[in-house]
């Protein structure tokens, strides 16, 4: 395996600094790939002849196939290496994004959505494993911490220059964005980086399974899934069905549906931020305390629907709860890796995995009950993703509140 490794072409001390540079670039590609289409999507759906849950799927199909691929990847990386497998999924990822931009056949569209999960899947969890190839202790921390921040750039700024490049262009330009994207970044990640991987791993898929049956048969570990799922369901709803609520029931343009998710990109920062100041404080009743008053702010939005129906309203409560939404996550996301410390990536992988599986088909059955017609059917979709939220938050707790008790008789 070691003269495996030999082949592989090293990072230079030289471009270290500039490579670094580039796989924080990258982190955010995800975001970039789901969000800056979305002021596009009733535009695609007139342009091409299709009704508007049929766009919606390209959204579905993109966070399948992610979340399916996270699953597995970063046991290929492990075996195979980062840089290589990362190379190549850019190149993969621009050519399917021009076959986009290129065909008016829904089908075609659908398998590259599924392309673009796998391609991104591979280049993101590749460079999240970089920092980690490379650096250790605090530099190692410093690192770390800043991913969900760097994150969040993505669904913040995709959606904003998605929107002018759409009113500009239409929506084809966006695929061509995201081909030029890759294609710059390929041609800087094979002058600046290279294979950062030490100790190339024997693929054994059988000692993988078991870790991961594992880590599903614990159901606390599972239930921490499905919040994180819920969680980030509220803001694919709104993906989904926002720019078709400010376009059509609204009559507004393209652009607003842009600054719209740019400002709900920021609400979910701001949750992500309120998160981690407030980690010290009792889980379950900061968790509970949260979702009471996204519940709140969910039953004022109806309570408004008589009297308010605009742009100002729409945006104004969805932010309020997409802070809420993304505060969930941060916890969720935290209490979920911490359950199986020795096996960080791996439960990492599952975690993320999982959850955008999940999203996907949340929010794909939430739009089919609650088309996307004007902000009654949004608020409704809010409504019953928070009451779920709080169903099964009750359930993590009394499964943690067993296992607490099962701990202190074992103790006695």
């Amino acid at each position: 395996m070691q003269n495996h490794n030999q082949k592989h072409k090293e990072i230079k001390k030289s471009h270290q600094g500039i490579a670094t540079f580039l796989a924080f670039a990258l982190i955010p590609l995800s975001g970039f790939a789901t969000d800056i289409y979305l002021p596009s999507l009733p535009n695609m759906a007139k342009d091409l002849k299709i009704s508007e849950l049929q766009v919606q799927l390209t959204l579905s199909f993109f966070l399948i196939s992610y979340g399916v691929s996270q699953l597995f990847i970063g046991s290929v990386l492990d075996s195979f290496g980062r840089f290589k497998i990362s190379f190549y999924s850019l190149l993969v990822l621009a050519l399917s994004c021009i076959l986009v931009a290129n065909t008016h056949n829904i089908y075609l569209i659908y398998l590259m959505r599924v392309v673009h999960g796998v391609a991104v899947s591979a280049i993101v969890v590749a460079k999240r494993a970089y920092f980690v190839d490379l650096f250790e202790g605090k530099k190692l921390q410093h690192y770390l911490s800043l991913f969900t921040i760097i994150w969040s750039t993505g669904p913040i700024v995709a959606p904003f220059v998605g929107g002018y490049l759409e009113k500009s262009f239409g929506w084809e330009s966006n695929f061509y964005f995201l081909a030029i994207f890759a294609l710059v970044f390929a041609l800087l990640e094979y002058i600046f980086s290279g294979e950062t991987l030490k100790h190339f791993q024997e693929f054994r898929i059988k000692k993988i399974a078991n870790i991961y049956k594992e880590m599903i048969s614990t159901a606390s570990f599972t239930f921490g899934i499905v919040m994180l799922g819920l969680a980030y369901s509220m803001v694919m709803v709104f993906n989904m069905t926002g720019p078709f609520v400010i376009q059509h029931h609204l009559n507004l343009s393209v652009v607003y549906a842009g600054y719209s998710s740019l400002i709900l990109g920021l609400a979910w920062m701001l949750g992500g931020f309120i998160g981690k100041s407030t980690i010290d404080k009792p889980f379950f009743k900061r968790i509970s305390s949260n979702i009471l008053v996204q519940l709140v702010f969910v039953f004022i939005m109806i309570l408004s629907l008589n009297f308010i129906n605009n742009i100002y309203s729409l945006v104004g409560f969805a932010f309020l709860i997409h802070v809420g939404a993304g505060f969930t996550f941060n916890n969720y996301f935290t209490y979920c890796l911490a359950r199986f410390p020795k096996n960080a990536g791996i439960s990492g992988g599952l975690t993320g995995g999982l959850a955008y599986v999940l999203v996907s088909f949340l929010s794909y059955f939430i739009i089919e009950i609650f088309p996307a017609k004007d902000e009654a059917n949004l608020t409704y979709s809010y409504l019953l993703l928070i009451l779920g939220s709080l169903i099964v938050m009750a359930i993590i707790y009394v499964l943690d509140k067993k296992k607490k008790g099962e701990l202190d008789l074992a103790t006695d």
